[in-house]
C-alpha cells in the first residue's frame, strides 16, 4: 500500500471494528475511520464508539452528525428494501462528503463479510437475494475511482470473532451481538421516526441489560428488540390503553446461516416484558419470536 491512504466506515460492530484494527495494524496513521452517526443507533452507541477508537486505541477518527438528514429522507418510507436503499444511499453520500474533507484517498475498506455477501448476491446457481446490504456490491459511481478491500468477505461471524480477539480487541466489543448496517430502520416494521426509534432504543436495552445481568448474554448468539407497526387494546390501572407491540428475537447459531431460537428462561421474559411495559411509554405488549432460520431471518427486515 506504500504511502496510500485508506477510509473504513466504522459502525462500531463486530465486523467493521475488526476491521479497523487489521489496518490499524498493517497501515498504521494512513487508515482513518469514519463514523455517520444516522440516528438509527443503539443507545450510547456513537459516545462508546469514540471512547473505544478514538481515545482509547488512538485510530484516527471523522465523526459525522447526521441524524436528520437521515430521517427526513426515510420519511413515509415503510418498504424494507427501500428503506435499505435511503440507507446505504444517504450513508454513502454522508461518508463521501467526510472523506473528500480528508484529502487524497486511494483506498475504501468495508467490514464486509461471507454470510452478507450470500444473503445480497447469487454467484451461482438460482439463488435469490434475500436483502440488500449496502457494504455489498461495489462501490457507487462517485468513489469508482477507489480501490476497494474487503480483508473480512471470506470469513463467517466466528472467524471474525476469533481473529478480533487476536488482534486484541477487547473480548466484550468482539462478543458483542451483531448489529445489522441499516440499524433500527430494519427492527421497526414500517415508517422510521425519531420517536419510534427513541421507543426501540430504549426497549431494546432494557432487553439487552436484563439478559446481561442474568448470565444470557454470552449464551444467545444474538437478542434484540422490534417495534411492530400495530397497537392493542390494554389496561393500565382503570384506563384503557391503545398502544405499541415490541416483540423479542434471541436467536443461537454458529455461522448465522441458520439460527435456532433462543429457549430463555420464563422468569427472564417475564422481568423484561414488566419493565419495558412500565419503563417505556407507549408500550403495553410485548411478545416473543420463536422462528427458526430459515425459515424466518433473524432480523425481521
Amino acid at each position: 500500500m506504500g504511502g496510500k491512504r485508506v477510509v473504513l466506515g466504522l459502525s462500531g460492530g463486530v465486523d467493521s471494528s475488526v476491521t479497523a484494527m487489521l489496518l490499524y495494524r498493517a497501515v498504521g496513521r494512513q487508515l482513518t475511520c469514519i463514523f455517520v452517526d444516522n440516528g438509527l443507533l443503539r443507545m450510547h452507541e456513537a459516545e462508546e464508539v469514540r471512547k473505544v477508537f478514538q481515545r482509547q486505541f488512538k485510530i484516527p477518527l471523522v465523526s459525522v452528525e447526521a441524524s436528520a438528514q437521515f430521517y427526513r429522507k426515510l420519511k413515509g418510507a415503510s418498504d424494507p428494501e427501500r428503506k435499505r436503499k435511503i440507507i446505504g444511499r444517504e450513508f454513502i453520500e454522508s461518508f463521501a462528503r467526510a472523506a473528500r474533507r480528508i484529502g487524497r484517498v486511494d483506498f475504501l475498506a468495508q467490514g464486509t463479510i461471507y454470510p452478507d455477501v450470500i444473503e445480497s448476491i447469487s454467484h451461482q446457481g438460482p439463488s435469490a437475494t434475500i436483502k440488500s446490504h449496502h457494504n455489498v456490491g461495489g462501490l457507487p459511481q462517485n468513489m469508482r475511482r477507489l480501490k476497494l478491500v474487503e480483508p473480512l468477505r471470506e470469513l463467517f461471524k466466528d472467524e471474525v470473532r476469533q481473529l478480533g480477539l487476536k488482534l486484541g480487541l477487547p473480548w466484550e466489543m468482539v462478543m458483542r451481538h451483531p448489529f445489522p448496517g441499516p440499524g433500527l430502520a430494519v427492527r421497526i416494521i414500517g415508517e422510521v421516526t425519531p420517536e419510534r426509534c427513541k421507543l426501540l432504543r430504549s426497549a431494546d436495552r432494557i432487553f439487552i441489560e436484563e439478559i446481561r445481568n442474568a448470565g444470557w448474554y454470552e449464551r444467545t448468539s444474538q437478542a434484540f428488540a422490534v417495534l411492530l407497526p400495530v397497537r392493542t387494546v390494554g389496561v393500565m390501572g382503570d384506563q384503557r390503553t391503545y398502544q405499541n407491540v415490541i416483540a423479542l428475537r434471541a436467536v443461537s447459531t454458529t455461522d448465522f446461516m441458520t439460527a435456532a431460537w433462543t429457549r430463555l428462561p420464563e422468569e427472564l421474559l417475564a422481568r423484561v416484558s414488566s419493565r419495558i411495559v412500565n419503563e417505556v411509554q407507549g408500550v403495553n405488549r410485548v411478545v416473543y419470536d420463536i422462528s427458526t432460520k430459515p425459515p424466518a431471518t433473524i432480523e425481521w427486515e
